[in-house]
């Protein structure tokens, strides 16, 4: 039987997002802003937790109904059956997001869900679930518009970037999704050479070489679908068996790692050792504006420094031009990618940006500037 999903993602990768969906088998699918909706039956939805590298959440629709105020919103959600997804004994948390909304306050419609909820439960079982708004069992989330109410539960449980891998994070990390993304914008494959010269605890490295060895992002994870009444036990054993199988050796790739500092080295030494993949990327301790290219050709891939404070931004004013000489001098033959939230890279870098897409990172508006460093060029 069918059922009808929207995936979340970080916004501005929902195209890559769709095309990701339709590889894994989805059908119907359609983005729109944050993410996509498909259609497909249970095993995919499973799939999807396991091996999307873009999407934040998996969400299983459960209901799409009018509404006039907060009584509506109760009685939408009342009626559902939600004895029969999940048992009283499990945990819960509601989430609400609204665009347009006539309702005075999302808080309250919010406790109004949790209300309905808890009281069908009470009626059914004589109690009711209990509430954690911390690491609840099941996630509820309504999304409000006008005077239309979606319900979804949600089936991936903690948020997909979390792989369960890089424990260890310095000061302003991306997410794991979201650096995938970055990846596949810039159609790095498997197999040719990636350079990240400011690498930070390796989020890009880490997840170029989950990719070259075709390891399932959801591997070393466990998903919410999996505390459903539904539960296909077997069905999930033959996914992960398949994912297990078509895993490559671990083997020394071409993906290099840089970073000026030793602590930021060392939790991406350590990211890598837990995730079994250390022998895969080779890393040192260098200065961005010092390093060479590693092979002639190549994708080179950098999260730049965020300056929040006065001294930074100056300190990034410097920094700019010179690191697009290093690129014009030694990086011919490759492709760089700059992801930043600093717009005043392009003019600063003095380089011409072949592309340039908005993305965020959370709620920060970034852009990813591509620059092809054409050999023996000085543009």
């Amino acid at each position: 039987m069918s059922e009808v999903f929207f995936v979340s993602c970080p916004r501005g990768l929902e195209a890559v997002l769709s095309e990701e969906l339709n590889g894994l088998g989805a059908r119907e699918v359609r983005a729109t802003e944050g993410g996509a909706h498909f259609s497909g039956g249970w095993p995919l939805c499973y799939r999807v937790n396991l091996h999307s590298r873009i999407a934040s959440r998996v969400l299983w629709r459960v209901a799409t109904s009018d509404y006039r105020d907060e009584q509506g919103i109760y009685d939408v959600a009342y009626a559902l059956p939600w004895g029969g997804w999940f048992d009283v004994s499990r945990t819960i948390r509601v989430n609400v997001a609204a665009i347009k909304c006539p309702l005075k306050s999302l808080d309250f419609a919010t406790l109004k869900i949790k209300d309905a909820v808890c009281d069908k439960f009470r009626k059914l079982a004589g109690k009711r679930p209990d509430v954690d708004t911390r690491a609840p069992d099941m996630r509820i989330h309504a999304f409000l518009e006008h005077s239309r109410m979606t319900l979804y539960l949600d089936t991936s449980g903690d948020a997909l970037f979390k792989r369960g891998l890089r424990l260890h994070t310095n000061i302003a990390p991306i997410r794991e999704n979201l650096a995938a993304g970055i990846l596949q914008l810039a159609a790095w494959q498997p197999g040719t050479p990636l350079l990240d010269p400011m690498c930070g605890s390796g989020t890009f490295l880490i997840e170029a070489a989950l990719m070259s060895l075709n390891i399932a992002p959801g591997i070393g994870r466990s998903f919410a679908f999996e505390k459903l009444m539904n539960f296909d036990a077997s069905a999930w054993q033959t996914i992960r068996a398949e994912a297990q199988a078509a895993q490559l050796p671990v083997t020394e790739l071409p993906i290099f790692g840089s970073d000026l500092y030793g602590d930021a080295l060392k939790a991406a030494h350590r990211n890598l050792e837990e995730a079994g993949i250390r022998q895969t990327v080779e890393l040192k301790q260098a200065n961005a504006l010092e390093i060479f290219a590693p092979a002639d050709h190549g994708v080179l891939v950098a999260n730049l420094p965020y300056g929040e404070r006065m001294g930074e931004l100056d300190e990034l004013e410097d920094l700019y031009p010179r690191l697009g000489d290093v690129l014009k001098k030694k990086f011919g033959g490759w492709n760089a990618y700059l992801f930043t939230s600093d717009l005043r890279l392009p003019k600063l870098i003095r380089l011409s940006a072949s592309r340039r897409t908005p993305l965020f990172n959370g709620a920060i508006e970034c852009r990813l500037f591509e620059y092809r460093m054409v050999a023996g060029s000085n543009r």
